[in-house]
């Protein structure tokens, strides 16, 4: 098991790929290079707001709104408290979006195992590339030895730079972005007194799960054992876990090795939680 605070993690700006200011504290990364690697992040929209063209990616994004309305297109909103899946491959955007808007997003490697660049990657390559042409309202932009000059996406430019590949999008196994309204779920109960479970969905041959957790005042989740990695991410509530105590914007990582851990809710406790796909 892992758990980090936002309040005590690590943190950055999305770089000159994309415009605007976009603030990340970085809670839980998976392992680079490997099929599902993942990063869990909470962002805040700074002065200004921040863009980006319409676009895709060759990985799973889930997201989550903490404050704020997020425009996921010019006719498409997610209301705050509104969960999303953005299937790899599938395009959304162009997005606008407002000063203040704060947001959780936990990007992984899809069913097809094209896996996840890792930020540190990324943001090595974006520096690279800013050598090379220059990044505008999230294009990159550059001309050749033969004085061609050429656009292209800046997080395709940014991923093909830090790997040396060729991005390949492999078939859409969806139309569209995903948009859940999570009141419109039942609660079901666990089994385990005071702990209830809201699933919004299984996606793909990988077994992705999305839903919610909660855990009433004085009650107690036993997290069990499971086969894939879990995430859980604390949006309201306070919990304790061997001794320590910790509040919202707080995530956890369950992995398949990791033994029986009791969460315990010192005040009624709300989580987002997401199984990673199987591989």
């Amino acid at each position: 098991m892992r758990i980090s605070e936002a309040a005590k993690s690590e943190g950055g700006n999305v770089g000159s790929m994309r415009a605007g200011a976009l603030a990340q504290k970085f809670l839980l990364e998976g392992q680079d290079d490997s099929p599902n690697n993942y990063l869990l992040n909470v962002g805040l929209t700074g002065s200004g707001g921040w863009g980006t063209p319409r676009h895709r990616h060759n990985f799973d994004q889930i997201r989550y709104v903490l404050n704020g309305e997020y425009p996921v297109s010019p006719h498409k909103k997610m209301k705050q408290g509104s969960v999303a899946y953005f299937p790899e491959s599938v395009h959304y955007g162009p997005q606008d979006r407002p000063e203040g808007l704060e947001m959780m997003v936990i990007q992984f490697g899809g069913a097809s195992g094209s896996g996840f660049l890792s930020v540190a990657g990324r943001e090595a390559a974006n520096k690279r590339l800013e050598q090379k042409g220059k990044f505008e309202n999230g294009v990159f932009t550059w001309v050749d030895e033969k004085g061609q000059k050429h656009n292209q996406d800046g997080s395709a430019a940014c991923f093909e730079e830090a790997t040396g590949q060729k991005l390949v999008f492999h078939k859409p196994r969806y139309d569209d972005v995903i948009m859940f309204e999570p009141e419109a779920y039942a609660w079901t109960e666990t089994g385990q007194k005071g702990v209830q479970t809201r699933h919004l969905g299984t996606f793909t041959e990988r077994d992705t799960r999305i839903g919610f957790l909660k855990i009433e005042k004085g009650a107690s989740f036993d997290t069990g054992t499971r086969d894939q990695i879990q995430v859980l991410f604390l949006s309201e509530g306070a919990i304790s876990v061997d001794g320590e105590s910790y509040g919202p914007k707080t995530a956890i990582e369950l992995t398949p090795g990791d033994t029986p851990t009791q969460i315990r809710a010192e005040e009624d406790a709300l989580f987002l939680s997401v199984h990673l796909p199987k591989f």
